[in-house]
């Protein structure tokens, strides 16, 4: 089905400008300057059913029979590793080689049992690397096919555009009041404000929006400091400025955003990895990655080592999709239908995969 969109239908209106303000206030969580600390281990984090994001975290770790440990840290530190370390743009390994990299780790821990679909007679390495390079990347690249043909058919925007445009319009909330359109941003206190005069005072919250007094004004991430050793931080600026949470030189990409590749790939891959391994856990119950205190691209940050972590690969392959939300490359419509699509391309690519094992794949394929 299609993403939300402007048009005579007001459902679908009301979703595409929903939309955009779900970008806007992950934006506005970019800042660890705000105190705002939540617990990102799988205890508290992942579980979450197939195209949502209602999990809440496992019990214990099945490798261990114990609970899994707190993960408390900044909020802003979170979103910010989370945004960059799953970006995957220019001169690096791609999503599709992210999980490759992801694979190879797995594939390398000490005495991992290498039984195929975690049954079976045990297989020598070569053989395990030749049978899960084969299954995951033909998963991959069926994601590819699925997620760009959906984005040329349905043709969608990304934030960047959906903000700017609205914002442009006007707040569509009150009708009575300064600056509506029907096509505008909708009206959240101390997110999405109209400038005022009294608003724009100085020592107000829009005081230096003061010379755009009629105009919609949006508190987020103020963009790329010029110094990339220091941080824009969140305050309030005009929605016609909106910026993703990206280098200066790492735009939005020019293609339709739903539905979203990160999303389609790192499902089907985490299909093909929950099927060939044997077991939705990574080795151990855990994986993750460390970013270090002050490693960003971006800006200056994280304050202090950010470990994302993930029990399964479903939970990597969600925190992949959520990342473009706080990236403001996608909205969440273009990650939970990836996701939907991407378990189909796994399954699929899985049993064919095994068809080729056997020596027993259809003509033609």
């Amino acid at each position: 089905g299609p993403p939300p969109a402007l048009g005579d239908d007001p459902t679908g209106t009301d979703a595409f400008q929903q939309a955009a303000v779900e970008v806007l206030r992950a934006s506005s969580q970019l800042d660890p300057t705000d105190g705002e600390t939540i617990d990102i281990g799988p205890g508290a984090a992942g579980d979450n059913p197939l195209g949502t994001n209602d999990g809440d975290g496992y019990p214990v770790n099945p490798a261990t029979g114990e609970p899994y440990a707190p993960d408390p840290v900044l909020r802003g530190d979170f979103s910010r590793a989370l945004a960059e370390y799953w970006a995957d743009g220019p001169e690096s390994e791609t999503p599709p080689g992210h999980w490759n990299t992801i694979a190879n780790t797995v594939s390398d821990t000490p005495d991992l049992d290498l039984r195929i679909g975690g049954e079976g007679r045990p297989v020598d390495r070569l053989e395990w690397d030749v049978k899960l390079y084969f299954a995951l990347n033909g998963a991959v690249h069926d994601a590819a096919v699925a997620a760009w043909g959906a984005k040329g058919h349905y043709d969608s925007a990304r934030p960047i555009s959906m903000i700017r445009w609205l914002g442009g319009n006007g707040q569509s909330t009150d009708p009575a009041g300064p600056a509506y359109h029907p096509d505008g941003l909708p009206l959240v206190p101390g997110l999405v404000e109209v400038v005022t005069p009294a608003s724009s005072a100085p020592g107000q919250p829009h005081e230096r929006l003061a010379g755009h007094v009629g105009e919609i004004a949006v508190r987020a991430w103020q963009g790329n400091p010029a110094d990339p050793a220091q941080a824009a931080g969140v305050g309030w600026i005009r929605a016609v400025d909106w910026v993703p949470y990206q280098r200066p030189t790492f735009v939005t990409p020019a293609f339709a955003g739903y539905v979203s590749g990160h999303s389609t790939f790192s499902r089907a891959a985490a299909e093909v990895m929950t099927a060939f391994t044997g077991s939705a856990y990574f080795p151990g119950g855990i994986s993750g990655w460390t970013v270090p205190a002050g490693d960003l691209a971006t800006e200056a940050g994280p304050s202090r080592d950010v470990r994302l972590e993930w029990a399964t690969y479903f939970d990597a392959a969600d925190q992949a999709g959520t990342s473009r939300i706080f990236g403001g490359i996608h909205i969440t419509a273009d990650d939970l239908a990836g996701r939907r699509i991407g378990a189909g391309c796994g399954r699929d690519a899985w049993s064919l995969a095994q068809l080729y094992y056997a020596g027993d794949a259809p003509a033609g394929r």
